[in-house]
């Protein structure tokens, strides 16, 4: 065109960026006072952030996990681990869940499934929709109606000793 259209150069000015990014706190991040302590919620998101106690560790929907896990006071499985589980307490299989691989743990409760070598050493439940498959030990185990387990399965033999001094008292 010849008016010179063309060319045209609009006046552009940046866009502002906010001072500081709003961002919710890491699990990690220790509580803080006052006003700080928790994110202002909005009418879209009531969800609270509450930091996750030490040494507990949840796997969460849709992620998937391989390894070795020790050290743990508590793993929650709500996607899919396929590890080996030792020096942790309890662990806890949600309904969506599911674990293969070996765990030596003083209690479990499983929603969801569990393949592999299991041993409790105290209290292992099973839930409704649960199912335990594999070799299992365990002190003393409870299955609600509908949950299932299927595999070698053991109750752990209590040492004659230990039995007979947990029922001696002293004094």
């Amino acid at each position: 065109m010849a008016d010179g259209t063309d060319d045209l150069e609009l006046p552009m000015r940046p866009a502002r960026l906010p001072a500081q990014p709003i961002l919710p706190p890491r699990v990690s991040d220790p509580p803080r006072s006052g006003a700080e302590a928790r994110p202002a919620a909005d009418a879209a998101s009531p969800a609270r952030w509450e930091p996750v106690e030490r040494r507990h560790m949840i796997v969460g929907r849709e992620i998937a996990l391989s390894g070795d896990i020790g050290s743990c006071e508590r793993l929650v499985v709500e996607g899919t681990v396929e590890a080996n589980l030792h020096e942790c307490r309890e662990l806890n299989i949600a309904e969506s869940g599911t674990f293969k691989g070996n765990a030596s743990i003083e209690q479990a409760e499983v929603h969801g499934r569990f393949e592999g070598e299991l041993v409790v050493r105290k209290r292992l439940f099973i839930r409704a929709g649960g199912h335990v498959s594999g070799t299992i030990s365990y002190g003393e185990i409870e299955i609600e109606a509908g949950g299932k387990i299927s595999g070698n399965i053991q109750a752990q033999q209590e040492d004659r000793a230990t039995a007979y001094l947990g029922r001696v008292r002293t004094g």
